[in-house]
């Protein structure tokens, strides 16, 4: 067996363990979700739920990620778009968080711009991307959070903003070198913008192909991720 079988033959053995435990942790959160719901409703709500919701959110993006940036290296993550209603989308994706959101006291909201109330993507996989990234706002959101649709020059911009301090300037310099490693200050390694960038580069048209960009600022004042869909 050559070098290179054997890191496909491990990397698969990865992925399976990741899947795994990825079924693992959807058990454990149903699990802690139906105690949660046994007890008095003063012991439901606490620092440390807040803590438990935003780390069960956290591990499930990391996961769901790691499996796709597995079927990306593979070559089996197939592109399904479909035309989809933008006020709908953007509220699901938003009410997945709705537990941690309330446990952080953060104020989520979005809007949708009336001329662009459809996009065409993938569902699942721009749903993963914003899962993560709205998952990262949470970590750094004081107590507000904004998702803006807007259509750009014929592309389709999905933008989470929120009221942190914003993306660090080593960060936005080096924004196209997306694994950057491991920042241990942070512990950041730059892979959640690389899995982005993938993704949106999956979806093309006319030539054009889809991308991602950070900065800061927005309606918020701190940091900005912009996903862009042609």
């Amino acid at each position: 067996m050559n070098q290179d079988e054997q890191a496909l033959d491990f990397s698969t053995v990865i992925a399976s363990t990741v899947h795994d435990m990825k079924n693992s942790l959807a058990m454990l959160m149903q699990a802690h979700s139906q105690w949660l719901a046994r007890l008095p409703q003063g012991q439901r709500e606490g620092t440390e739920q807040g803590v438990i919701d935003f780390e069960f959110a956290h591990l499930n993006g990391m996961l769901v990620q790691l499996l796709g940036l597995y079927k990306l290296g593979v070559n089996q993550m197939p592109l399904q778009p479909a035309y989809h209603e933008l006020d709908d989308f953007i509220e699901a994706q938003l009410a997945a968080h709705q537990e941690v959101f309330a446990s952080r006291g953060i104020i989520a909201t979005y809007e949708v711009d009336p001329l662009s109330p459809l996009g065409f993507f993938d569902r699942e996989l721009v749903a993963s991307v914003l899962g993560n990234c709205i998952n990262n706002a949470i970590r750094y959101a004081r107590e507000s959070l904004l998702i803006t649709v807007s259509d750009e020059a014929g592309q389709l911009v999905i933008s989470i903003n929120d009221d942190g301090d914003g993306y660090p300037a080593q960060m936005l310099e080096r924004q196209a070198d997306y694994v950057q490693g491991i920042n241990h200050s942070s512990g950041s390694t730059g892979l959640g913008l690389y899995f982005a960038n993938r993704i949106a580069a999956l979806h093309q048209r006319n030539g054009v192909e889809g991308r991602t960009e950070i900065g800061n600022g927005g309606p918020l004042g701190g940091g900005v991720f912009s996903l862009y869909l042609p």
